[in-house]
């Protein structure tokens, strides 16, 4: 089995007085969050950096303290099992426009109960869900 670890970044930002969260539309069809695998000598922050840049151009986040959420999967890649780890963190950007990647085939800017209504995967409806928690207690 191969292990694998990537980092990404569950993205906000302001709208009046509504946080609005990104979602990549991925080929394989579901939405997600900006994640990627880490790279040699990389620390989990400088992935999901390095990945919110290369993914939607965003360079100004803000993370918000206390929050480091941990999923982990498995699936098929080329007839091997992949065993991924993920970590998410949360960060804010004033960053309205972004420009996609290839990676993607698009993205959107929803509410929270949007959000959990479109993200495709439980694990991630479970980390919005503790997103939303951390900032409906400390903005």
């Amino acid at each position: 089995m191969i292990e694998e670890t990537s980092a990404g970044i569950v993205l906000f930002r302001k709208e009046d007085t509504e946080n609005l969260f990104l979602l990549l539309h991925y080929p394989s069809g579901h939405w997600d969050f900006v994640k990627g695998k880490m790279e040699k000598d990389e620390s989990t922050h400088e992935t999901a950096i390095r990945e919110t840049e290369e993914e939607t151009g965003i360079t100004d986040i803000k993370f918000v303290d206390n929050f480091e959420e941990w999923i982990e999967y498995n699936f098929q890649y080329q007839g091997e099992l992949v065993h991924k780890k993920v970590v998410f963190f949360l960060a804010e950007t004033k960053t309205k426009e972004i420009k996609i990647s290839q990676e993607h085939l698009g993205f959107t800017w929803m509410d929270y109960n949007t959000a959990m209504e479109k993200t495709t995967f439980d694990n991630a409806k479970t980390v919005l869900t503790r997103a939303q928690m951390l900032l409906s207690k400390t903005l």
